[in-house]
């Protein structure tokens, strides 16, 4: 069961778990405790499991150490059947499977785990041999059974001898070493299955194969050994080995010329970290024995891998003139381009490709299997400077593209070379152009869902709503498959599906409601996300003719959006979603939400309810300083509202529901601003300034002990405006609050910078001036609780001294002064202090003289009623001084 669970899982995130309880049971497992299961059945099974870990290689999905327990599985459950009834085939299956078990276990460090399965591979050579000389006829073949068994013993023998040297048992390791090369002489053909491995059981008998008698063994199969034994010497990493494999190499090349023996010399002397001299002098030598085109790039691209450009370069050149006239030098001048342009040499890259559109142009045309990978280097090219958002010089590269298609007409994929220049062209803010290149994409692929797209991007920039629409119901089609085309492109249903994502966003970023409203139609209909659906359900409610949303389609979208929040929460811990894909998701909702915020100022309650969905979604994004930006102002706003509501609330107890959700807005919002600001310059933001105020007003209306210590420091603030000072003054009375004296000190405070300016503004001075008054004297009857009448006094002949000095003072604000004065003197004479009262009186005339057009209307008429005054005045001296005298 775990098996075919396994094999049907093909990249399950369980699969290693798997690997593992299968390895850990196969110990605990023998043929009596499956007695149930037919030999046929077992070995069925076997099969499928190494096939699976060995021909499907899953890749990253299993590492090298899972694949060997998994082979190692394998043939145990092979080696259970009956063996004593097996077959030929079966008895040569179970020898392969132990000799590649070993092997991998070798592989991946563990020699001591591999030698049961040499051991078995044996043990099994031993049966086949007694089974093939039973049933052989003829001393032929005989002689072909021995030789073909004796190439199977040869690998097992060099298998053990590399886990000996692993395990450090030399002794053991050179006498496997010594029957490998009696092996060697015997079947010199050998050699070549062995050179692929690291042999480095050589080292421990390189002398005796130096030495070996010349007489029975010819220059071809010495300079074979000698290559071998180069290779082992270079694996060793060492500077002492690599002139030992120079040696040994340069002895095989003397015995035996061949191509392979000069590329390993090559592959020396880059390892021993040569001059380029001496490195050019050997690539001289190559181009000496007129070694085959195909050689001679190998040795150049060694060269290059290596970090060789200068010799690697000059070979390039070399080879390309002396291969001139081959009809194979279209290799050498594309991988000559290749080197140009992976050393940024891009100048020359495009000498050598006009060279080749040239070429072909004149009848020097490249192969066909060459134009592809002509085609694919420039694209690449084109590629990579789009990805650096260089898109003027992607055009170039996919324009030489062009140019050769114009040509050869051939072995190109034309409408996507033409969408991905419309790509560039779009960036360039191109439209023309744009519009060309997908007109073209469009006519040799008019199906295509990306032709598609760029046709609907496009109408989308001229506000073309009838076009972006056709565009996007052809889309619809192909993905119902309704749309018909012989050999048709077949893409994943998903492709499309994540296209009509885009287009939506797309649409509603551009302005068109409408066309994105069709969009996610479509979106809800076909896409198997969640949430794609129920963002496509919801915000197909756009109308582009709506300011704002009715309540139950908002209801609605709310309610998606919460479900959104929690459904990209748990996605956050699935092991089987991508961090990336949950973060696109994350950004779009939060996009979806602000804009949707912003379309609701006519209701701020679900207005806010948005933009704290926004928050809460951002949270999923990565926190740089666009996010950061819209947390705070996200947070800003909702406190904004909740404040505001608190204002209105009916009930004490909603009310402090209110200020307190506003609270943690402001203490959230806090600790995103003092991580943002980190992140740059916001001198000019008011952020800081907000909640100031917004904490002011929640901590006076909820009477908070600690709000004088707040205030401590806010008087210490350097940064704060006059206006700051004045909305402070108008929370501390704003009911429930109370805190006149903080609000006189707040307008003090203004009133003090707006004089520390170089530029006094009038009109701003003036209404601080009345503020402060009217805090001062409510309703006409001057506050002593709160301010000595002296004070009171002082603040009126400030406000003359600065109307004396300026012509900007509002005329208005003069008068009020004046009637405020005024009716402060007729209170006074109503309490009988006489004295006060003519001199506010008094105060009221100086005012007078400082209207401008406004004087003529009150100057008789204040004349009069002073002089009426004065007179009052002195009889209720007089009176007073008589009741007095006949008191005394």
């Amino acid at each position: 069961e775990i098996v075919e669970n396994l094999i049907v899982r093909d990249n399950s995130p369980s699969i290693p778990e798997a690997i593992e309880r299968l390895f850990n049971d196969i110990a605990n497992i023998n043929r009596d405790s499956m007695a149930e299961i037919q030999d046929a059945q077992v070995e069925e099974m076997a099969v499928n499991l190494w096939n699976w870990a060995v021909t499907k290689r899953v890749g990253s999905v299993i590492s090298e150490e899972q694949k060997a327990k998994l082979r190692h599985v394998a043939c145990k459950l092979v080696c259970m059947c009956e063996v004593s009834t097996a077959s030929e085939d079966a008895i040569r299956r179970q020898i392969l499977m132990n000799m590649k078990t070993g092997k991998g276990w070798v592989d991946v460090g563990n020699a001591m785990m591999a030698d049961g399965f040499f051991q078995a591979a044996m043990v099994g050579l031993e049966q086949l041999y007694c089974k093939l000389m039973q049933r052989a006829s003829t001393e032929a073949d005989i002689t072909l059974q021995k030789s073909a068994m004796e190439r199977d013993l040869f690998k097992v023998v060099s298998y053990q001898a590399e886990a000996a040297i692993a395990l450090g048992d030399f002794q053991r390791a050179s006498s496997c070493s010594l029957r490998c090369k009696d092996m060697l002489i015997r079947l010199p053909k050998m050699v070549t299955t062995s050179s692929s491995r690291k042999n480095h059981y050589y080292f421990i008998q390189s002398y005796d194969i130096g030495k070996m008698d010349k007489n029975t063994v010819g220059p071809e199969m010495l300079a074979k050994v000698l290559r071998l034994l180069a290779t082992a010497y270079l694996d060793w990493n060492d500077r002492e080995y690599c002139d030992k494999a120079l040696h040994a190499v340069n002895l095989a090349n003397k015995e035996h010329l061949n191509p392979a023996g000069i590329f390993l010399k090559m592959k020396i002397l880059l390892k021993s970290e040569t001059a380029n001299e001496e490195l050019h002098e050997a690539v001289m030598e190559i181009l000496h024995l007129d070694m085959s085109l195909d050689f001679c790039l190998n040795v150049a691209k060694l060269l290059m891998d290596h970090e060789r450009e200068f010799v690697g370069f000059d070979l390039m050149k070399i080879i390309c003139e002396r291969f001139k006239s081959s009809e194979d030098i279209g290799k050498a001048l594309l991988l000559h381009i290749d080197m140009l342009l992976q050393r940024k040499e891009e100048l020359l890259a495009k000498e050598k490709i006009e060279e080749i559109i040239i070429g072909h142009r004149r009848g020097r045309k490249l192969k066909p299997e060459l134009v592809s990978c002509f085609h694919n280097i420039l694209w690449q090219k084109a590629a990579r400077s789009f990805e650096v958002q260089n898109y003027a010089e992607a055009l170039n590269w996919y324009h030489y593209s062009l140019r050769f298609y114009a040509i050869d007409k051939t072995d190109l994929d034309l409408a996507k070379l033409q969408r991905n220049m419309a790509s560039c062209y779009l960036h360039l803010k191109q439209l023309d152009k744009a519009r060309a290149s997908v007109r073209e994409a469009e006519r040799h692929d008019p199906t295509n869902i990306f032709t598609q797209f760029y046709i609907f991007k496009i109408a989308v920039l001229e506000q073309n709503s009838t076009r972006a629409l056709r565009a996007i119901n052809t889309l619809e089609k192909l993905i119902t498959g309704v749309v018909p085309k012989e050999n048709a492109l077949r893409v994943d249903k998903d492709s499309p599906v994540t296209l009509l994502s885009l287009i939506a966003q797309f649409a509603l970023e551009n302005g068109q409601q409408i066309v994105a409203r069709k969009t996610l139609e479509y979106l809800a209909q076909y896409s198997e996300d969640p949430q794609q659906v129920l963002s496509a359900l919801n915000l197909g409610t756009v109308r582009k003719h709506s300011l704002f949303f009715r309540k139950k389609e908002m209801d609605r979208l709310l309610a998606c959006l919460n479900k959104a929040v929690l459904k990209i929460a748990h996605s956050f811990h699935d092991e089987n979603s991508t961090e990336d894909s949950t973060v696109n998701e994350a950004q779009w909702f939060r996009k979806i939400a602000w804009n949707l915020a912003v379309q609701c100022d006519k209701d701020p309650v679900t207005m806010r309810e948005f933009f704290i969905l926004s928050y809460k979604l951002s949270r999923f994004c990565p926190s740089d300083q666009v996010i950061l930006i819209a947390q705070k102002t996200c947070l800003l706003m909702a406190a904004a509202v909740d404040l505001e509501q608190g204002r209105k609330a009916s009930t004490t107890s909603e009310q402090t529901q209110l200020l307190n959700r506003a609270l943690e807005e402001i203490n959230e919002c806090k600790h995103i601003w003092n991580i943002l600001k980190e992140t740059g310059n916001f001198s000019g933001d008011p952020c800081e300034t907000l909640l100031l105020l917004y904490e002011f007003e929640v901590k006076a209306k909820m009477n908070d002990p600690l709000l004088d210590s707040f205030l401590e420091s806010l008087w210490e603030l350097p940064h704060l405006e006059s206006k700051t000072f004045e909305t402070i003054a108008l929370l501390a009375v704003e009911k429930p609050a109370h805190y006149p004296s903080i609000a006189l000190k707040a307008l003090n405070r203004a009133l003090l910078l707006y004089k520390k300016k170089q530029s006094i503004d009038a009109v701003k001075y003036s209404k601080c001036v009345r503020n402060l008054i009217n805090l001062l004297v409510p309703d006409g009857v001057p506050s002593t609780e709160l301010c000595p009448p002296e004070e009171i006094w002082g603040y009126f002949e400030d406000a003359l001294s600065f109307i004396s000095h300026t012509e900007d003072y509002p005329e208005s604000e003069t008068l009020w002064l004046m009637v405020k004065s005024w009716n402060i003197g007729i209170y006074m004479y109503g309490g009988k202090k006489y004295v006060s009262a003519e001199k506010w009186c008094d105060l009221s005339l100086h005012f007078l003289d400082h209207l401008g057009s406004l004087k003529r209307n009150y100057e008789t008429q204040m004349n009069t009623l002073y002089g009426e005054l004065v007179e009052a005045l002195s009889k209720s001296k007089g009176s007073s001084e008589k009741s007095w005298n006949k008191a005394s």
